[in-house]
This record gives structure tokens, C-alpha cells and sequence, in this order.
């Protein structure tokens, strides 16, 4: 039952992770009836999401690093890792900070609205600009900030804000937006899953771990993130994001009042 339980902790976080509708409040509500998996768990299921990232983007990813004379390609990829830096250096701060993710329903909830809200405004703001495809490094650095903003408020969506920000910030077309926010969360949850995996191992947790579990979610994790994003990239092309905005402010308003009933945390 515990193996059966992993593969939907991993579909759920497929269909999540890059659908701006924040999988680390999915898991959190859904472990209230599937069990309480560790911080290890969720952020490697994490990792199989962002395998299937890499494998859609592999090309895209080959072509920045074989392609370095090309000073486009130079440009785009310093932007990258000046992201993915600031991340790293924020993240580490709330590390120190000892921040935990919350444990009930409430928090989620709202953030699930006040994000769906956000998405709504966003996407009539860049409405009404240009639709520019250029990543500006307004755009990096702010890209770089709402990853750890997203990751501090569990609902509010890693990807969703990365796309989000990026819009608002100058990168009008959502298909350049979103390029960019799935790429520079490649290097973003790969790292956070090493930095897991190391602190898990040197503290003497990994014995305590299920790893066949882990592994099940892992695979599941990949391959329905690699058919969620496929379907996601082919959506927004003649497609808002006004469909998610609306899903978010309900299941917000839902988990509200299943906590205000008691029945959830």
C-alpha cells in the first residue's frame, strides 16, 4: 500500500511541479491522507519533474553549451546562472533561518488565492505590452528571488511565479517566460536535491529512508511531468493562463473550508 501511495505522491507531483498550481502544497495537502513522506522525499520526486524538463529541453540545453562563441547564447546563459546564484545564495540564508514548511491547509489555501489572483493580473498586464521574447537581466534577477518566494510560501507555485515575474518584468511572450523559468529550474531543483541527499546521508538518515518507495515516486514523478509539460508547452501557445488562476482560487476556497470543518489539518 506504501508503494501505491508513492506513485501518487509521484503523479501528483508530475502534473504539478510545472503547472503553475504549486506542487509542494499539493503534496503537503495529499500526504495529510497518504502519509507524511520526509523533506528528502519530496524534493527527489522533485528532481524526477526536472529530469523530464531536461530531456524536453536537451537540445535547448546542448545548444548553450556547445554553442558558447554565439554571443546570444553567451548572454542567455549567464542570465541562467545569475539566477539560479541568487537562488542558491537565498536559499541558503532561509537554510540558516531554519524556516519549515507549514504543516496545514490554511497558509496553502491562501496562497493558492492570492496566486491565482496575481496570475490574473498578470497576464492582463502583459497583455497590454509588446509581446517581447528578450530576457532582460531585470528579469534574471527577479526570476532568481521569486524561486526562493515561492519556496518559502508552499502554494504559491515555483513556476507560476518564475513566469509569472518574467512577464511582468519585461518578457511579454509566455511561451520566452516560461523557457526561461523551466530552464533555470533545472539547475535549481538539482541542487537542491544534491544538498538533500548530501544532509541526509551525513546525518545518518538514509538508513531510515525507503528508497524502493523513493524510487517508484522518482520514475512516476518523470514520466508524467515529461507528458504534463509536453501538453503545457503546446497549450500556452494559443492559450492563457487564465484556466489555472481560476483552478487555484477554487481549490483554495475548497481547502478554506475543509479546514474551517475540521476536515483537514
Amino acid at each position: 500500500m506504501d508503494y501505491i501511495n508513492a506513485a501518487i505522491l509521484g503523479v501528483i507531483e508530475g502534473i504539478t511541479e510545472f503547472l503553475p498550481i504549486s506542487s509542494t502544497g499539493h503534496l503537503i495537502i495529499a500526504e495529510q491522507w497518504l502519509g507524511h513522506r520526509s523533506d528528502m522525499f519530496n524534493i527527489v520526486i522533485q528532481a524526477g519533474a526536472i529530469l523530464a524538463v531536461t530531456i524536453i529541453y536537451w537540445r535547448r540545453l546542448l545548444d548553450l553549451v556547445l554553442g558558447w562563441r554565439d554571443p546570444a547564447n553567451r548572454d542567455y546563459a549567464a542570465k541562467l546562472i545569475v539566477a539560479f546564484l541568487i537562488t542558491a545564495v537565498l536559499g541558503l540564508v532561509v537554510k540558516k533561518l531554519g524556516f519549515e514548511l507549514p504543516e496545514t491547509a490554511t497558509p496553502i489555501a491562501w496562497a493558492l488565492i492570492i496566486g491565482g489572483i496575481w496570475m490574473i493580473f498578470a497576464e492582463w498586464a502583459a497583455a497590454r505590452r509588446p509581446p517581447h521574447k528578450e530576457i532582460t537581466w531585470l528579469v534574471a534577477i527577479l526570476v532568481g528571488i521569486a524561486q526562493i518566494v515561492a519556496g518559502v510560501f508552499p502554494g504559491t507555485s515555483r513556476s507560476g511565479a518564475t513566469i509569472f515575474v518574467a512577464m511582468l518584468a519585461g518578457t511579454g511572450n509566455r511561451a520566452a517566460a516560461t523557457e526561461f523559468a523551466f530552464l533555470v529550474g533545472i539547475p535549481t531543483m538539482y541542487a537542491a536535491s544534491g544538498y538533500e541527499l548530501l544532509k541526509t546521508f551525513r546525518d545518518g538518515g538514509a538508513a531510515g529512508e525507503d528508497w524502493t518507495a523513493l524510487g517508484i515516486a522518482f520514475v512516476v514523478s518523470t514520466v508524467v511531468a515529461f507528458i504534463a509539460v509536453k501538453w503545457l508547452l503546446a497549450y500556452i501557445r494559443s492559450n492563457r493562463f487564465t484556466l489555472f488562476a481560476i483552478y487555484r482560487i477554487i481549490l483554495g476556497v475548497l481547502l478554506l473550508g475543509m479546514a474551517a470543518t475540521g476536515f483537514i489539518a
